[in-house]
């Protein structure tokens, strides 16, 4: 039995032992096991919500968010993190697909390099201490806010001269904005430096265990040229290719618990259905604020808790 698994077999007696003292009376010290289900579900219905319409995955919000208020260790937050951001990429997938703000011809390539990448960050990040992959994400959520603060808002969506794979692979399309009630013709660029891009999003997003979707967005409209609503749309799409991926490493080392994972997935999966539905109404503007409003409380507080400011 190597460490890991020791630490997961003592995580498993621990919940155990909880749910039988549950009703005693020498469990005063805390609340009933019941309470964080609970508690889970609510904070990922919440979550859902507002992760569709940011185009940045539930996994980005939820592993900072829940291995911070939570009495859960990071690894099995972060194997919970990737279920969580698949399910509220599948939820929210078919209507983006119908209303035409997610392009499954955009999205394929990326998620195709994203996926395997992140394999191998899923790999890297089992290997190393709980702390300093909270650090490592904090500081790199943290990256993401300055880059969308100070870079230029996202470009306009006329299309631009294509680049000679973006003409190959039909990156381009035209979907219908219901904010200001006219049709939008959009077209990728820069299509090599993007697929590069992704493969590194999917490596980081593995290994942090909060998919791809935390630099989706930024990607897509500041390096490729989409529009932000297809961009947030699109972001959707390659989660639940990339996410799937990274998955199953966390579920064969065993750092899934069902305790955390089902409540979870079922908020978040029921939130991002309302999400999807608010895309197409909200303004672009609307959605770059709540991008960087969520990722800016999301990375504070995974940093001050890698630093052991907030315990």
């Amino acid at each position: 039995m190597n460490a890991r698994q020791a630490v997961i077999g003592a995580g498993l007696g621990l919940l155990a032992a909880g749910a039988q003292a549950a009703g005693a009376a020498a469990t005063t010290a805390g609340p009933p096991w019941w309470v964080w289900p609970l508690a889970l579900f609510g904070v990922c219905f919440l979550l859902g919500m507002v992760a569709v319409p940011a185009g940045i995955g539930g996994g980005t919000l939820f592993v900072p968010i829940v291995s911070s208020f939570f009495p859960f260790h990071l690894d099995f937050v972060r194997g919970a993190g990737l279920l969580v951001a698949l399910a509220s990429a599948l939820a929210a997938g078919p209507m983006l697909l119908r209303s035409g703000l997610g392009s499954l011809r955009l999205a394929l390539p990326l998620a195709v390099l994203a996926s395997a990448a992140s394999i191998v960050g899923a790999q890297i990040g089992l290997a190393l201490p709980a702390q300093v992959v909270q650090l490592l994400l904090g500081i790199v959520v943290l990256g993401i806010v300055v880059l969308m603060i100070v870079a230029p808002a996202a470009p306009a969506a006329a299309p631009r001269e294509p680049d000679a794979l973006s003409r190959a692979l039909a990156l381009h399309g035209l979907y219908y904005d219901a904010a200001s009630r006219g049709a939008v013709a959009w077209q990728a660029r820069h299509s090599l430096p993007g697929l590069l891009t992704f493969a590194l999003i999917g490596l980081l997003g593995g290994m942090f265990g909060i998919g791809a979707g935390w630099a989706n967005v930024p990607a897509l409209t500041l390096l490729m040229g989409v529009p932000l609503k297809v961009a947030a749309g699109t972001s959707s799409l390659i989660l639940s290719l990339a996410s799937s991926s990274a998955a199953w490493v966390y579920l064969n080392q065993g750092a899934v618990l069902t305790m955390i994972a089902v409540p979870s997935v079922v908020g978040m999966m029921l939130g991002a259905r309302i999400g999807a539905r608010l895309l197409n109404v909200l303004k672009g503007q609307v959605i770059r604020r709540l991008v960087i409003g969520v990722l800016l409380f999301a990375g504070l507080r995974a940093l001050l808790k890698g630093l052991g400011v907030w315990a």
